[in-house]
């Protein structure tokens, strides 16, 4: 796809300012800044606008908003717009085909994991049941809405998406009595599918709404996803502002917020005998709690950068001093760089996703520098971002073609700029 001139032009005004500074910086944000543009959007002919999450040939809902979040503030260019509003519109019209799916097909044509049970639809390449799934493409169309002021994607089509998703988050409060959702996938890891009869460990009701996946892809451990639950809470707010007061599921959707965000305050927040009071990532509502941290987001360090909580909170500080240790199994420190990884990846892998949430979640600049300068040397000699790296070689990596790594890192770049850090 041609890159539009408004975004040329950002990326040499970016550019210039960078290599006063870092030449090596400088290219990192040439090639990842329009990445997405260039390398993963390939519109249809129907004109629409299918977004490849990389190497891997379909558009997941979570990865297709954050691969062109940072073109948001250049919106005011009609041709930027367009594809902004095409990519929310695809990601509305997936909702609408089967809202428990999180990747799909550019066309009907049944290619993905063909072996999952339930089988699914010719247009899905994948349905592991997530929530954020459902919150990107919202957060998505309201940061659209705010940056341009076009309604025409809120007025054609969020009714009937927030209709879909509600019957979702409702049904979900009430997994194991009401859901429809199964999921089996054999000869897998252990984390790729759902077990106790594709149903998960059994949970009771919180006020919170059950999902079967992290945004890693990984099978949650315990049902109530807080991040996500987090992340709903948000987006609901989004959405009931995007309908207006007087629409008549805005009174749903905002109770559905309430019960969500009592339910984390009452079942999530727990008592760490180092830290003090945390968050815990996952919980079943039965007193059992998973302490830990995801590269993948929304994750606990990212509650300020979703919009859940403020960087001063007390509650998130004291969780994110708790993430950023080796109290998160899932943090590693190595002779290159340390930070956060995930299950999902090899041991002593940190994801550049997780370096990057730590800068743009930061209010120190000397913390912000120091991730920018890991970001910096960790690229394996590529110029681009990846998944996850070996924290004592970068040139070990997983994924080549990752562009929501290369987005988020271009998202934290501009922050250190309007900050003064570079």
């Amino acid at each position: 796809m041609n890159i539009p001139q408004t975004v040329k032009d950002h990326i040499e005004r970016i550019c210039e300012h960078l290599r006063k500074t870092s030449p090596k910086l400088a290219e990192l944000y040439r090639n990842c800044y329009p990445n997405t543009i260039s390398s993963a959007i390939q519109e249809l002919e129907d004109g629409s606008l299918f977004v490849l999450t990389g190497d891997i040939p379909a558009m997941w809902l979570r990865d297709s908003s954050a691969q062109v979040n940072h073109y948001i503030p250049l919106a005011k260019d009609p041709e930027v717009a367009a594809i902004i509003r095409k990519v929310v519109e695809k990601q509305f019209q997936f909702i609408l085909t089967d809202p428990y799916a999180n990747a799909f097909n550019a066309a009907a044509n049944g290619e993905g994991h063909i072996t999952d049970r339930p089988r699914n639809m010719p247009w899905v390449f994948e349905r592991k049941y997530e929530i954020d799934s459902l919150c990107y493409p919202l957060r998505l169309c309201y940061r659209y809405w705010k940056a341009t002021g076009d309604r025409s994607v809120i007025d054609s089509k969020l009714e009937q998406v927030m209709q879909t998703i509600l019957k979702v988050w409702r049904t979900e409060q009430h997994h194991f009595e009401q859901s429809p959702y199964r999921f089996f996938r054999d000869d897998c890891p252990y984390q790729d599918t759902i077990h106790n009869d594709g149903m998960g460990n059994p949970v009771v009701y919180t006020g919170m709404t059950w999902s079967g996946f992290r945004p890693s892809d990984d099978a949650c451990t315990y049902g109530y996803l807080i991040p996500s639950n987090m992340f709903a809470v948000v987006v609901l707010g989004y959405a009931a502002e995007m309908l207006g007061d007087h629409h008549a599921l805005t009174g749903e959707i905002l109770a559905l917020r309430r019960e969500i965000d009592d339910g984390i305050h009452k079942y999530a927040v727990i008592d760490h005998p180092k830290y003090g009071k945390v968050y815990a990532c996952e919980v079943d509502g039965q007193g059992n709690y998973l302490m830990m941290d995801d590269a993948n987001i929304p994750s606990l360090i990212s509650m300020p950068y979703i919009g859940y909580v403020d960087t001063t909170d007390d509650l998130y500080r004291r969780t994110r001093k708790m993430l950023l240790s080796t109290d998160n199994p899932y943090y590693y420190e190595g002779a290159c760089a340390k930070g956060i990884g995930s299950p999902h990846t090899p041991a002593r892998y940190v994801w550049h996703l997780a370096l990057s949430m730590q800068g743009l979640t930061s209010n120190d600049p000397e913390e912000m520098s120091r991730v920018l300068h890991m970001l910096e040397t960790c690229d394996g000699n590529t110029g681009y971002m990846h998944e996850g790296f070996f924290v004592d070689d970068p040139t070990v990596y997983t994924r080549e073609w990752f562009t929501w790594s290369d987005s988020l890192f271009c998202e934290f770049v501009d922050k250190c700029i309007a900050e003064g850090v570079i």
